[in-house]
């Protein structure tokens, strides 16, 4: 998050509702709680261990991020320390996950000096459904845009615009870094009547900003059928009308055939690279390209290959971390 609008104490990354689970499932709480030199790099790499796990989502815990709203009564004291959680499935899989975390954490102890602790606690499917939603208040992102959990009440201030999300089914919040500076950079860059697509739409986020901002038509592509599902029900949810928004599964680019006036890819250094060369070919000329998800340390690499495909680097921000890019076609 950007200056002053750091999101909450605890930033959530979920997609567990989609998953396949037992109507009667029990779950093992495990957190795991650490101190290290970097904090926000030994989380991300806990958390992929998670990830490698097989679990859809994580809960990260820092005491050093502070709500951006004042959420009275119902607000979540601070953690106290830094923790990563994960919920494991309590099934045949379990010893051989719980040995595999131990393992890859002591990795992490021995090579990257990252020490640790683990505490486990069972908890059932009803417990934990509801577990996720204590965590989700409304979200600041921008002087103008808050994204509010749908069980949540947020009362609109002037022209500000409300998202609304769910997310128990969401890929993306709008509390990591890179949506909000995508976000951000929308809010800055959209005009009314615009034409938007959205490379790796997730939750869909994104578009329902677009078309609350002005856009006249969205785009949504994502190689994940169920993220396709996802942005479809965040998008109704907000009212987006079915005329406006096309939705489709898709490897990037490769099956877009129409023309754009802004694109947008929340996605990694790694694919957003040798995505670059085709953005020309859905963008109409003078349009804005939108990128984020993306290293600071790779932020040479990216402007290169923007500039040798003929866009111009109009803004760059950065934040924990993270850079988010604007670049117009030439």
């Amino acid at each position: 998050m950007g200056p002053g609008y750091r999101s909450t104490n605890i930033e959530i990354i979920s997609n567990y509702k989609n998953s396949e689970f037992a109507a009667e499932m029990k779950w093992i709480k495990t957190r795991v709680m650490f101190e290290a030199e970097d904090q926000e790099s030994a989380a991300e790499m806990i958390a992929d261990i998670f990830h490698d796990l097989g679990l859809q989502g994580v809960i990260m815990e820092s005491p050093e991020q502070n709500p951006a709203l004042d959420w009275a009564g119902d607000a979540l004291p601070a953690p106290e320390q830094n923790a990563v959680i994960g919920f494991f499935a309590d099934d045949g899989r379990l010893k051989k996950n719980r040995a595999e975390l131990e393992k890859r954490l002591s990795d992490l102890q021995s090579k990257g000096g990252i020490q640790y602790r683990i505490h486990s606690s069972g908890i059932d499917e009803q417990d934990w459904a509801e577990s996720w939603k204590i965590h989700f208040h409304p979200v600041k992102i921008s002087e103008r845009i808050v994204v509010k959990p749908t069980w949540r009440q947020y009362d609109r201030q002037g022209e500000q615009i409300v998202i609304e999300l769910d997310p128990g089914m969401a890929f993306g919040t709008g509390t990591h870094p890179t949506t909000a500076m995508c976000l951000r950079l929308m809010e800055q860059y959209m005009m009314q009547g615009l034409r938007v697509l959205d490379i790796g739409t997730g939750s869909g986020i994104l578009l329902i900003a677009a078309e609350k901002l002005g856009a006249s038509a969205l785009c949504g592509i994502d190689s994940d059928p169920v993220a396709v599902s996802v942005a479809e029900q965040n998008l109704r949810l907000n009212g987006i009308k079915e005329n406006l928004f096309k939705l489709k599964t898709g490897n990037l680019v490769e099956s877009v055939s129409e023309s754009f006036d802004m694109a947008i890819a929340n996605i990694l250094t790694t694919t957003i690279v040798p995505m670059i060369p085709e953005i020309p070919r859905v963008l109409a000329t003078g349009g804005i390209f939108i990128a984020s998800g993306i290293l600071a340390e790779n932020k040479m690499t990216v402007t290169s290959a923007l500039h040798e495909s003929k866009f111009k680097v109009l803004e760059i921000m950065e934040e924990d971390g993270w850079i988010g890019i604007a670049a117009k076609k030439l």
